[in-house]
């Protein structure tokens, strides 16, 4: 199962360097692609404002 961000996101940047699918799309709420999103987690563990959750 695939992250989801939610509208908590500020659109820092903080999780896109730490995926390794290359998943999340830039704007003004950050998008993670549910077909190549891998489930790691590695984005939610430096959100700061924790946006990023299962779905």
């Amino acid at each position: 199962m695939a992250y989801v961000i939610n509208d908590d996101c500020i659109a820092c940047g903080a999780c896109l360097p730490e995926c390794p699918t290359d998943s999340i799309s830039e704007g003004d709420i950050y998008v993670i692609d549910p077909d190549t999103c891998i489930d790691c987690g590695a984005c939610a563990d430096v959100c700061p404002v924790d946006a990023p959750n299962p779905a």
